[in-house]
Protein backbone atom coordinates (compact mmCIF):
# COMPACT_ATOMS: atom_id res chain seq x y z
CA UNK A 1 0.00 0.00 0.00
CA UNK A 2 1.42 3.72 -0.83
CA UNK A 3 2.26 5.33 2.07
CA UNK A 4 -0.46 8.36 2.54
CA UNK A 5 1.45 10.15 5.12
CA UNK A 6 1.69 13.98 4.06
CA UNK A 7 4.28 17.02 4.20
CA UNK A 8 2.04 19.45 6.57
CA UNK A 9 3.66 22.30 4.27
CA UNK A 10 2.18 20.24 1.36
CA UNK A 11 -1.92 20.76 2.91
CA UNK A 12 -1.97 24.17 3.73
CA UNK A 13 -1.50 27.27 2.08
CA UNK A 14 0.60 30.24 3.49
CA UNK A 15 -2.50 31.77 5.01
CA UNK A 16 -3.56 28.47 7.17
CA UNK A 17 -6.75 27.40 4.65
CA UNK A 18 -6.30 23.92 3.57
CA UNK A 19 -5.70 23.00 0.11
CA UNK A 20 -8.42 20.91 -0.77
CA UNK A 21 -6.70 19.31 -4.20
CA UNK A 22 -4.11 17.93 -2.08
CA UNK A 23 -6.12 15.99 0.22
CA UNK A 24 -6.59 11.87 -0.52
CA UNK A 25 -10.21 10.19 -0.67
CA UNK A 26 -12.49 13.53 -0.38
CA UNK A 27 -14.59 13.98 -2.62
CA UNK A 28 -17.35 16.71 -3.62
CA UNK A 29 -20.29 14.28 -3.39
CA UNK A 30 -18.91 12.94 0.35
CA UNK A 31 -18.90 16.81 1.36
CA UNK A 32 -22.44 17.76 -0.24
CA UNK A 33 -24.29 15.18 1.03
CA UNK A 34 -22.74 15.38 4.68
CA UNK A 35 -25.36 16.69 7.15
CA UNK A 36 -25.17 20.69 7.73
CA UNK A 37 -26.05 21.16 11.54
CA UNK A 38 -24.87 24.64 11.34
CA UNK A 39 -27.52 27.62 12.88
CA UNK A 40 -25.80 30.32 11.17
CA UNK A 41 -26.02 30.96 7.62
CA UNK A 42 -23.96 30.74 3.79
CA UNK A 43 -24.38 33.62 1.07
CA UNK A 44 -25.65 32.56 -2.66
CA UNK A 45 -24.62 34.96 -5.87
CA UNK A 46 -26.83 37.80 -5.79
CA UNK A 47 -27.48 40.67 -8.08
CA UNK A 48 -30.40 42.32 -10.53
CA UNK A 49 -32.44 40.19 -12.90
CA UNK A 50 -30.65 42.05 -15.54
CA UNK A 51 -27.20 40.55 -13.65
CA UNK A 52 -28.44 36.93 -14.01
CA UNK A 53 -26.22 34.47 -16.14
CA UNK A 54 -27.81 34.42 -19.47
CA UNK A 55 -26.67 30.81 -19.99
CA UNK A 56 -27.52 29.35 -17.00
CA UNK A 57 -27.25 25.67 -15.78
CA UNK A 58 -30.02 23.43 -14.20
CA UNK A 59 -29.66 23.31 -10.49
CA UNK A 60 -27.94 26.99 -10.04
CA UNK A 61 -29.43 29.21 -7.71
CA UNK A 62 -28.86 33.00 -6.93
CA UNK A 63 -30.36 35.98 -5.17
CA UNK A 64 -33.07 38.51 -7.25
CA UNK A 65 -32.24 41.49 -5.68
CA UNK A 66 -35.31 43.06 -7.58
CA UNK A 67 -37.79 40.37 -6.64
CA UNK A 68 -36.08 40.22 -3.43
CA UNK A 69 -36.22 36.31 -3.69
CA UNK A 70 -34.46 32.77 -4.00
CA UNK A 71 -34.04 32.10 -7.77
CA UNK A 72 -33.09 28.63 -9.23
CA UNK A 73 -32.34 27.30 -13.11
CA UNK A 74 -33.81 24.85 -14.68
CA UNK A 75 -31.42 24.73 -17.93
CA UNK A 76 -33.15 27.39 -19.65
CA UNK A 77 -35.16 29.83 -17.97
CA UNK A 78 -35.28 30.93 -13.92
CA UNK A 79 -37.88 30.74 -11.42
CA UNK A 80 -38.46 31.78 -7.78
CA UNK A 81 -37.72 28.92 -5.19
CA UNK A 82 -41.41 29.77 -4.10
CA UNK A 83 -44.06 31.69 -5.70
CA UNK A 84 -45.97 34.58 -4.08
CA UNK A 85 -49.41 34.72 -4.39
CA UNK A 86 -51.05 38.11 -5.03
CA UNK A 87 -54.13 39.54 -2.66
CA UNK A 88 -56.76 42.25 -3.80
CA UNK A 89 -57.85 43.84 -0.77
CA UNK A 90 -60.04 46.71 -1.99
CA UNK A 91 -61.47 48.14 -5.11
CA UNK A 92 -62.13 51.31 -5.67
CA UNK A 93 -64.48 53.49 -8.39
CA UNK A 94 -67.13 51.93 -10.22
CA UNK A 95 -68.49 49.19 -12.73
CA UNK A 96 -71.25 50.75 -14.06
CA UNK A 97 -74.25 49.22 -15.96
CA UNK A 98 -74.02 50.39 -19.59
CA UNK A 99 -71.31 52.60 -19.14
CA UNK A 100 -67.28 52.24 -19.52
CA UNK A 101 -65.37 53.31 -16.54
CA UNK A 102 -61.81 52.62 -14.85
CA UNK A 103 -61.49 50.76 -11.34
CA UNK A 104 -58.51 50.73 -9.29
CA UNK A 105 -57.44 47.64 -7.26
CA UNK A 106 -55.79 47.46 -4.54
CA UNK A 107 -53.88 44.48 -2.77
CA UNK A 108 -50.18 42.77 -2.77
CA UNK A 109 -47.68 41.24 -5.01
CA UNK A 110 -48.60 42.97 -8.20
CA UNK A 111 -44.51 43.14 -8.63
CA UNK A 112 -45.54 46.23 -10.58
CA UNK A 113 -45.62 43.85 -13.64
CA UNK A 114 -48.20 42.33 -16.22
CA UNK A 115 -50.98 41.18 -13.87
CA UNK A 116 -54.43 39.36 -15.30
CA UNK A 117 -57.10 40.74 -13.56
CA UNK A 118 -60.69 38.23 -13.90
CA UNK A 119 -64.28 39.32 -13.97
CA UNK A 120 -67.13 37.21 -13.21
CA UNK A 121 -70.49 37.31 -12.39
CA UNK A 122 -73.19 33.89 -13.18
CA UNK A 123 -76.28 35.66 -13.47
CA UNK A 124 -74.97 38.08 -16.09
CA UNK A 125 -72.78 34.76 -17.84
CA UNK A 126 -69.70 37.30 -17.30
CA UNK A 127 -66.43 35.60 -17.34
CA UNK A 128 -63.91 38.33 -18.76
CA UNK A 129 -59.84 38.99 -18.62
CA UNK A 130 -58.17 41.91 -19.33
CA UNK A 131 -54.06 41.81 -18.92
CA UNK A 132 -53.02 45.49 -17.52
CA UNK A 133 -49.91 46.56 -16.29
CA UNK A 134 -49.51 47.16 -12.33
CA UNK A 135 -48.41 50.68 -11.42
CA UNK A 136 -46.65 48.94 -8.11
CA UNK A 137 -46.47 45.79 -6.26
CA UNK A 138 -50.01 47.31 -4.85
CA UNK A 139 -51.81 48.80 -7.27
CA UNK A 140 -52.95 48.52 -10.46
CA UNK A 141 -55.42 50.63 -12.37
CA UNK A 142 -57.80 48.35 -14.71
CA UNK A 143 -60.22 49.74 -17.19
CA UNK A 144 -63.13 47.70 -16.97
CA UNK A 145 -63.85 45.85 -20.10
CA UNK A 146 -67.15 46.07 -22.58
CA UNK A 147 -67.78 42.19 -22.12
CA UNK A 148 -68.66 43.53 -18.55
CA UNK A 149 -70.02 46.86 -18.35
CA UNK A 150 -72.49 46.34 -21.40
CA UNK A 151 -74.02 42.72 -20.02
CA UNK A 152 -73.50 43.66 -16.03
CA UNK A 153 -76.97 44.41 -14.31
CA UNK A 154 -76.96 47.13 -11.73
CA UNK A 155 -77.19 45.53 -8.35
CA UNK A 156 -75.47 42.53 -8.89
CA UNK A 157 -71.88 42.09 -7.53
CA UNK A 158 -69.27 40.90 -9.41
CA UNK A 159 -66.09 39.04 -8.18
CA UNK A 160 -62.68 39.84 -9.21
CA UNK A 161 -59.69 37.89 -8.98
CA UNK A 162 -55.91 38.81 -10.25
CA UNK A 163 -53.33 36.53 -11.58
CA UNK A 164 -49.38 37.46 -11.39
CA UNK A 165 -46.71 36.91 -13.00
CA UNK A 166 -45.93 34.08 -11.08
CA UNK A 167 -48.91 32.28 -12.25
CA UNK A 168 -50.95 32.32 -8.61
CA UNK A 169 -54.13 33.76 -8.29
CA UNK A 170 -55.61 36.12 -5.39
CA UNK A 171 -58.24 33.75 -3.38
CA UNK A 172 -61.00 34.54 -1.66
CA UNK A 173 -61.82 36.51 -4.74
CA UNK A 174 -62.57 40.31 -4.14
CA UNK A 175 -66.22 41.72 -5.31
CA UNK A 176 -67.55 44.94 -6.01
CA UNK A 177 -71.69 45.66 -6.61
CA UNK A 178 -72.31 47.06 -10.78
CA UNK A 179 -73.99 50.92 -10.24
CA UNK A 180 -76.67 52.40 -12.14
CA UNK A 181 -76.39 56.04 -13.40
CA UNK A 182 -78.58 58.87 -11.82
CA UNK A 183 -82.27 58.64 -13.73
CA UNK A 184 -84.10 61.62 -14.81
CA UNK A 185 -84.91 62.94 -18.35
CA UNK A 186 -83.72 61.57 -21.87
CA UNK A 187 -80.41 59.79 -20.90
CA UNK A 188 -77.17 60.24 -23.49
CA UNK A 189 -73.56 60.39 -23.54
CA UNK A 190 -71.07 62.85 -24.72
CA UNK A 191 -67.37 62.45 -24.86
CA UNK A 192 -67.28 61.62 -21.42
CA UNK A 193 -69.95 62.98 -20.04
CA UNK A 194 -73.56 61.76 -19.13
CA UNK A 195 -76.07 64.21 -20.54
CA UNK A 196 -79.69 64.33 -19.24
CA UNK A 197 -82.04 66.28 -20.98
CA UNK A 198 -85.56 67.56 -19.50
CA UNK A 199 -88.36 68.30 -22.01
CA UNK A 200 -90.89 68.28 -19.22
CA UNK A 201 -90.92 68.49 -15.43
CA UNK A 202 -89.54 65.83 -13.85
CA UNK A 203 -87.18 64.37 -10.97
CA UNK A 204 -83.10 64.36 -11.25
CA UNK A 205 -82.51 60.99 -8.84
CA UNK A 206 -78.59 60.43 -7.38
CA UNK A 207 -78.43 56.52 -6.17
CA UNK A 208 -78.26 55.75 -2.96
CA UNK A 209 -74.10 55.94 -1.90
CA UNK A 210 -73.24 58.37 -4.47
CA UNK A 211 -72.11 62.19 -4.76
CA UNK A 212 -71.79 63.71 -7.88
CA UNK A 213 -69.18 66.91 -8.35
CA UNK A 214 -68.99 69.16 -11.02
CA UNK A 215 -72.21 69.24 -12.15
CA UNK A 216 -72.99 71.51 -14.87
CA UNK A 217 -76.53 72.80 -16.18
CA UNK A 218 -78.51 74.78 -18.90
CA UNK A 219 -81.83 76.16 -17.32
CA UNK A 220 -83.89 78.22 -19.80
CA UNK A 221 -87.43 79.33 -18.96
CA UNK A 222 -90.52 79.63 -20.47
CA UNK A 223 -90.56 82.50 -23.48
CA UNK A 224 -93.00 85.45 -23.21
CA UNK A 225 -96.00 85.59 -25.23
CA UNK A 226 -96.93 88.00 -28.00
CA UNK A 227 -100.66 89.61 -28.02
CA UNK A 228 -102.90 89.96 -30.56
CA UNK A 229 -105.79 92.34 -30.62
CA UNK A 230 -108.21 93.78 -33.24
CA UNK A 231 -107.80 97.28 -32.15
CA UNK A 232 -106.55 99.40 -34.52
CA UNK A 233 -103.51 100.00 -35.61
CA UNK A 234 -100.28 99.53 -33.86
CA UNK A 235 -97.27 96.52 -34.30
CA UNK A 236 -97.14 94.35 -30.97
CA UNK A 237 -93.98 94.15 -29.57
CA UNK A 238 -92.10 90.22 -29.24
CA UNK A 239 -92.16 88.00 -26.82
CA UNK A 240 -88.94 88.45 -24.26
CA UNK A 241 -86.96 84.94 -24.29
CA UNK A 242 -87.01 82.78 -21.04
CA UNK A 243 -84.05 83.72 -18.70
CA UNK A 244 -80.84 81.36 -19.28
CA UNK A 245 -78.55 80.17 -16.96
CA UNK A 246 -75.40 78.02 -16.75
CA UNK A 247 -72.40 76.55 -15.64
CA UNK A 248 -70.62 74.81 -18.43
CA UNK A 249 -67.11 75.75 -18.39
CA UNK A 250 -65.75 78.34 -21.24
CA UNK A 251 -69.75 79.36 -22.09
CA UNK A 252 -71.76 82.14 -21.40
CA UNK A 253 -74.40 82.37 -19.09
CA UNK A 254 -77.70 84.59 -20.12
CA UNK A 255 -77.51 88.69 -20.19
CA UNK A 256 -73.88 88.71 -21.01
CA UNK A 257 -72.92 86.79 -18.20
CA UNK A 258 -70.22 84.19 -17.07
CA UNK A 259 -70.64 80.71 -16.44
CA UNK A 260 -71.56 79.86 -13.08
CA UNK A 261 -70.78 77.48 -10.55
CA UNK A 262 -70.92 74.12 -10.62
CA UNK A 263 -73.19 72.06 -8.52
CA UNK A 264 -72.10 69.20 -6.25
CA UNK A 265 -75.17 67.09 -5.15
CA UNK A 266 -75.34 64.08 -3.07
CA UNK A 267 -78.02 60.48 -3.30
CA UNK A 268 -81.52 61.77 -3.58
CA UNK A 269 -84.29 63.29 -5.69
CA UNK A 270 -84.40 66.93 -6.92
CA UNK A 271 -87.42 68.74 -8.44
CA UNK A 272 -86.89 69.78 -12.38
CA UNK A 273 -89.51 72.11 -13.75
CA UNK A 274 -90.25 73.22 -17.31
CA UNK A 275 -91.66 76.26 -18.01
CA UNK A 276 -94.45 76.64 -20.26
CA UNK A 277 -94.25 79.50 -22.82
CA UNK A 278 -96.30 82.28 -22.33
CA UNK A 279 -99.64 82.99 -24.45
CA UNK A 280 -101.30 86.65 -25.70
CA UNK A 281 -100.38 88.93 -22.81
CA UNK A 282 -98.83 86.93 -20.26
CA UNK A 283 -95.14 86.24 -19.64
CA UNK A 284 -93.80 82.37 -19.53
CA UNK A 285 -93.05 80.42 -16.44
CA UNK A 286 -90.30 79.62 -14.65
CA UNK A 287 -88.06 76.76 -15.12
CA UNK A 288 -85.98 75.34 -12.31
CA UNK A 289 -83.48 72.55 -11.29
CA UNK A 290 -82.95 71.94 -7.73
CA UNK A 291 -81.78 75.25 -6.73
CA UNK A 292 -81.28 76.90 -9.88
CA UNK A 293 -84.59 78.87 -10.98
CA UNK A 294 -84.60 80.80 -14.50
CA UNK A 295 -87.21 83.43 -15.07
CA UNK A 296 -89.77 83.33 -17.32
CA UNK A 297 -89.53 85.49 -20.20
CA UNK A 298 -92.01 89.21 -20.40
CA UNK A 299 -94.35 89.62 -23.02
CA UNK A 300 -94.69 91.75 -25.65
CA UNK A 301 -96.30 95.47 -25.52
CA UNK A 302 -99.51 95.97 -27.39
CA UNK A 303 -102.43 97.99 -27.81
CA UNK A 304 -105.96 97.50 -26.89
CA UNK A 305 -107.79 100.95 -27.11
CA UNK A 306 -104.76 102.18 -25.61
CA UNK A 307 -101.47 101.41 -25.09
CA UNK A 308 -100.03 98.44 -22.50
CA UNK A 309 -96.10 98.22 -21.54
CA UNK A 310 -94.36 95.26 -22.17
CA UNK A 311 -93.13 93.60 -19.15
CA UNK A 312 -89.91 92.86 -17.81
CA UNK A 313 -88.86 88.89 -17.08
CA UNK A 314 -86.32 86.15 -17.90
CA UNK A 315 -85.86 88.63 -21.04
CA UNK A 316 -88.20 91.34 -21.26
CA UNK A 317 -90.55 92.09 -23.83
CA UNK A 318 -90.25 94.40 -27.20
CA UNK A 319 -92.45 98.02 -26.71
CA UNK A 320 -95.04 99.33 -29.01
CA UNK A 321 -94.80 102.63 -31.03
CA UNK A 322 -98.31 104.26 -29.93
CA UNK A 323 -99.55 105.32 -26.51
CA UNK A 324 -97.06 107.27 -24.40
CA UNK A 325 -93.94 107.20 -22.51
CA UNK A 326 -94.54 103.55 -21.17
CA UNK A 327 -95.02 101.77 -23.93
CA UNK A 328 -92.21 103.23 -25.86
CA UNK A 329 -89.43 101.53 -24.20
CA UNK A 330 -88.66 97.79 -23.95
CA UNK A 331 -88.59 95.93 -20.84
CA UNK A 332 -85.96 94.84 -18.69
CA UNK A 333 -84.45 91.42 -18.71
CA UNK A 334 -82.82 89.65 -15.54
CA UNK A 335 -79.33 90.37 -14.46
CA UNK A 336 -77.41 87.11 -15.38
CA UNK A 337 -80.39 85.59 -17.42
CA UNK A 338 -81.04 87.90 -20.22
CA UNK A 339 -81.74 91.15 -22.20
CA UNK A 340 -83.97 94.13 -22.35
CA UNK A 341 -86.61 94.30 -24.97
CA UNK A 342 -86.36 96.47 -27.91
CA UNK A 343 -88.03 100.24 -28.03
CA UNK A 344 -90.64 101.31 -30.54
CA UNK A 345 -89.64 104.25 -33.03
CA UNK A 346 -90.03 105.13 -36.93
CA UNK A 347 -92.19 107.15 -38.68
CA UNK A 348 -96.22 107.55 -37.80
CA UNK A 349 -97.47 104.53 -40.62
CA UNK A 350 -94.52 102.24 -39.88
CA UNK A 351 -95.62 101.13 -36.35
CA UNK A 352 -92.95 98.57 -35.91
CA UNK A 353 -93.30 96.77 -32.67
CA UNK A 354 -89.65 95.98 -30.76
CA UNK A 355 -87.88 92.97 -30.52
CA UNK A 356 -88.43 90.71 -27.80
CA UNK A 357 -84.63 90.46 -25.65
CA UNK A 358 -82.49 86.84 -25.95
CA UNK A 359 -80.67 85.64 -23.81
CA UNK A 360 -77.65 86.73 -25.74
CA UNK A 361 -78.49 90.30 -27.13
CA UNK A 362 -81.00 93.16 -26.87
CA UNK A 363 -84.12 93.34 -28.82
CA UNK A 364 -83.32 95.34 -32.09
CA UNK A 365 -85.38 98.38 -31.86
CA UNK A 366 -88.62 98.97 -34.18
CA UNK A 367 -88.73 101.73 -37.00
CA UNK A 368 -89.40 101.57 -40.54
CA UNK A 369 -87.37 98.27 -40.08
CA UNK A 370 -86.37 95.81 -37.75
CA UNK A 371 -87.55 95.02 -34.87
CA UNK A 372 -86.04 91.88 -34.74
CA UNK A 373 -85.93 89.39 -31.61
CA UNK A 374 -82.76 89.26 -29.22
CA UNK A 375 -80.48 86.48 -30.59
CA UNK A 376 -80.04 83.81 -27.77
CA UNK A 377 -76.87 81.89 -26.41
CA UNK A 378 -75.25 78.79 -27.97
CA UNK A 379 -74.50 76.03 -26.09
CA UNK A 380 -72.45 72.72 -26.62
CA UNK A 381 -73.80 71.11 -23.29
CA UNK A 382 -75.35 67.76 -25.76
CA UNK A 383 -72.56 67.54 -27.60
CA UNK A 384 -74.27 69.52 -30.54
CA UNK A 385 -74.19 73.79 -30.61
CA UNK A 386 -76.93 74.73 -30.29
CA UNK A 387 -78.87 78.22 -29.76
CA UNK A 388 -81.90 78.73 -26.55
CA UNK A 389 -83.82 81.41 -25.60
CA UNK A 390 -83.61 84.04 -28.99
CA UNK A 391 -86.54 86.89 -28.34
CA UNK A 392 -89.14 87.25 -30.71
CA UNK A 393 -89.76 89.50 -33.44
CA UNK A 394 -91.88 92.69 -33.70
CA UNK A 395 -95.00 93.10 -35.86
CA UNK A 396 -96.12 95.14 -37.90
CA UNK A 397 -98.31 97.40 -38.24
CA UNK A 398 -102.15 95.71 -39.86
CA UNK A 399 -102.31 98.13 -43.16
CA UNK A 400 -98.93 99.40 -43.47
CA UNK A 401 -98.32 99.02 -47.13
CA UNK A 402 -94.53 99.50 -48.11
CA UNK A 403 -93.44 96.81 -45.10
CA UNK A 404 -95.46 93.28 -45.65
CA UNK A 405 -92.82 91.19 -43.36
CA UNK A 406 -92.75 90.83 -39.69
CA UNK A 407 -89.20 91.17 -37.73
CA UNK A 408 -87.67 87.58 -37.66
CA UNK A 409 -87.05 86.37 -34.05
CA UNK A 410 -83.47 86.08 -32.36
CA UNK A 411 -81.54 82.65 -33.04
CA UNK A 412 -82.31 80.26 -30.24
CA UNK A 413 -86.26 79.62 -31.10
CA UNK A 414 -87.79 83.00 -31.49
CA UNK A 415 -91.05 83.88 -33.18
CA UNK A 416 -91.63 85.77 -36.26
CA UNK A 417 -93.81 88.71 -35.55
CA UNK A 418 -96.89 89.03 -37.46
CA UNK A 419 -96.92 90.70 -40.53
CA UNK A 420 -99.09 92.96 -42.45
CA UNK A 421 -102.90 92.02 -42.52
CA UNK A 422 -102.15 89.64 -39.74
CA UNK A 423 -100.03 86.84 -41.55
CA UNK A 424 -97.06 85.19 -40.89
CA UNK A 425 -96.40 85.56 -36.88
CA UNK A 426 -95.11 82.43 -35.47
CA UNK A 427 -94.83 80.92 -31.67
CA UNK A 428 -91.63 80.99 -30.48
CA UNK A 429 -90.18 76.88 -30.71
CA UNK A 430 -90.91 74.38 -27.81
CA UNK A 431 -88.23 73.93 -25.85
CA UNK A 432 -86.13 76.88 -26.32
CA UNK A 433 -87.29 79.70 -24.28
CA UNK A 434 -87.51 81.62 -27.36
CA UNK A 435 -90.08 84.67 -27.08
CA UNK A 436 -93.49 84.77 -28.70
CA UNK A 437 -93.81 86.84 -32.09
CA UNK A 438 -95.43 90.10 -31.49
CA UNK A 439 -99.15 90.01 -32.68
CA UNK A 440 -100.69 92.96 -35.03
CA UNK A 441 -103.03 95.69 -33.82
CA UNK A 442 -106.16 95.21 -36.51
CA UNK A 443 -105.94 91.53 -37.47
CA UNK A 444 -107.82 88.87 -36.44
CA UNK A 445 -104.36 86.80 -35.50
CA UNK A 446 -104.92 84.66 -32.51
CA UNK A 447 -102.18 85.16 -29.44
CA UNK A 448 -99.09 83.91 -30.19
CA UNK A 449 -97.35 81.60 -27.61
CA UNK A 450 -93.69 81.71 -26.28
CA UNK A 451 -91.44 78.24 -26.32
CA UNK A 452 -91.66 75.94 -23.36
CA UNK A 453 -88.59 76.12 -21.75
CA UNK A 454 -85.90 73.12 -21.02
CA UNK A 455 -83.48 71.78 -18.13
CA UNK A 456 -79.86 69.81 -19.11
CA UNK A 457 -77.64 68.68 -16.60
CA UNK A 458 -74.10 66.99 -17.32
CA UNK A 459 -71.60 65.27 -15.50
CA UNK A 460 -68.59 63.00 -15.70
CA UNK A 461 -68.76 59.41 -14.23
CA UNK A 462 -65.35 60.17 -12.73
CA UNK A 463 -66.90 63.04 -10.76
CA UNK A 464 -69.06 60.44 -8.83
CA UNK A 465 -67.85 59.01 -5.47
Amino acid sequence: MASKSKILAELFEADGDIIVSALDNVTPAAVSDAANTSTGSFSVPKGTAAQQPASASAGQVRFDTNKGVLTYADGTNWYKVSGQTPTVSSVSGFIWDGYASTITLTGTNFFSDSITVNFTQSDDSIDANVTVTASSDTAATVAVPSAVYSNVTAGRVVSITVTNSDALTSNPNTSTTASSISTGGTVSNTGNYVVHTFTSSGNFVVPTGQTISGIEYVVVAGGGGGEGTTACCVGHGGGGAGGYRSSVSGESSGGGASAEATLTRNAGTYTVTIGAGGTGANNGSNSAFDTITSIGGGYGGHYTGSGIAPTSGGSGGGAIPFGGSSTLTGASGTSGQGYAGGSAGGSTNSMIGGGGGGAGAVGANGGDSGGTGGVGVQTSITGSATYYAGGGGGAVRHNYGSNTSGAAGGNGGGGTGVAKDGNGGTNGSANTGGGAGGGAGGSSTSNLTGGSGIVIVRYQLANIS
